[in-house]
């Protein structure tokens, strides 16, 4: 049996056109984007018309994008440097299912004596939109997770951005979103949104994070005046062309994708669950708004997560146990403790995440793996 790769919402395989474009630049560049010399301004060259590509895709103007090492640095300059540039009075609202990158650097806010709320959410990890209006009434910041990483909750970001005569900017880690469901970062007057390539078929190393324009951040790192000052160090000119070809094709292609990925979710879940009837879907049902397409959490009763992946590596599948950014962590995910799982519940828990490359026949051999290792 060949092995399944189910663990998409950790990172996808680049997508072979975006490899090709990579290497073609990376023999193609001789220069730093910020010289003048000739090498330079060609470098500078591919770095401007990747923005522009890459904004065109996302709707934005082109001045608006910044381009991060990843998903991580985008979140934490959005976060920090927003409330930074505010002031230490500046107080931030998010939610108690966000990523590590955006969930830790709250904590640590909080933990300095800065004004920080965190919102709950219900049994199905979604989140009342009504209540992080009211909470950020005084809020400079509100920070929420566009597509749970973990479970796949999608939040009610137009519905956020719309709040009549809210005076706080709005971020979002659309990392998990992009490609999968809609983004109307303009349209929706979105403040922030953070981005990683790597989840859509591009290079790993390579992060965007969407400004809009007149939003003010405080750079985390100093040392050069690239990216408009906001990310001082010489760009990743090669990453960055084969990332907006990345952004291209995924907006391009998301309507398409995110059908099969919800066909292929639907079919692995009908199968587990005449296989085996006792595991527990977590998040909404499978056809409801709320849920991301091709991610599904399952628990497995009296199971350790963590070793149960080991297990199903050893047998030909790999999935995770939650987010691949605590993948060394021994504590029960955040998340599911969160939606008010006790400790040993939430330790059982299983992510599969599908992606491009996936077909019916990984279903059915998840399946078949799946059967084996817990019957």
């Amino acid at each position: 049996m060949n092995r399944v790769y189910l663990d998409h919402n950790s990172t996808t395989p680049i997508r072979p056109e975006v490899r090709t474009a990579l290497i073609a630049t990376l023999d193609e560049l001789g220069g730093n984007p910020s010289s003048v010399h000739t090498s330079g301004r060609r470098a500078r060259h591919l770095l401007d018309e990747a923005r522009e590509r890459a904004a065109a895709a996302l709707g934005v103007h082109e001045d608006e994008l910044v381009f991060t090492s990843g998903g991580t640095e985008a979140n934490n300059l959005a976060v920090l440097g927003a409330l930074n540039a505010a002031g230490p009075g500046a107080k931030l609202v998010t939610t108690a299912i966000e990523h590590s990158s955006v969930l830790e650097p709250a904590q640590a806010l909080a933990s300095a004596g800065r004004p920080v709320d965190f919102v709950g959410v219900d049994r199905r990890g979604l989140l009342d939109p009504t209540e992080v209006a009211e909470r950020a009434i005084d809020a400079r910041l509100v920070s929420v997770i566009a597509a749970n990483n973990e479970i796949g909750t999608l939040a009610p970001l137009a519905q956020l951005a719309r709040t009549h005569g809210r005076g706080w900017l709005l971020h979002t880690d659309a990392v998990q979103a992009l490609g999968r469901i809609e983004l109307r970062l303009a349209e929706w007057g979105i403040d922030l949104a953070s981005f990683s390539m790597h989840k859509l078929g591009g290079p790993v190393g390579v992060g965007v994070l969407f400004r809009r324009k007149g939003v003010e951040l405080a750079p985390l790192v100093r040392g050069g005046g690239q990216e408009n000052g906001v990310r001082p160090g010489t760009e990743n000119v090669a990453g960055i062309v084969a990332s907006a070809l990345a952004i291209e094709l995924a907006v391009r292609e998301r309507e398409a994708l995110a059908t099969r990925l919800e066909a292929l979710s639907h079919g692995l879940w009908r199968e587990l669950h005449v296989a085996l009837p006792k595991l527990q879907l977590v998040g909404p049902a499978l056809g409801e708004a709320g849920r991301l397409p091709g991610t599904l959490n399952v628990l497995a009763p009296h199971v350790d997560g963590k070793v149960l992946v080991t297990r199903l590596d050893l047998a030909g599948l790999e999935v995770s146990a939650g987010s691949a950014c605590a993948s060394g962590s021994l504590e029960p995910s955040h998340v599911l403790l969160a939606l008010g799982f006790a400790r040993d519940e939430a330790r059982a828990a299983l992510r599969l995440s599908f992606g491009r490359s996936n077909t019916l026949e990984d279903v059915h051999n998840a399946v078949e793996i799946l059967r084996r290792t817990l019957v």
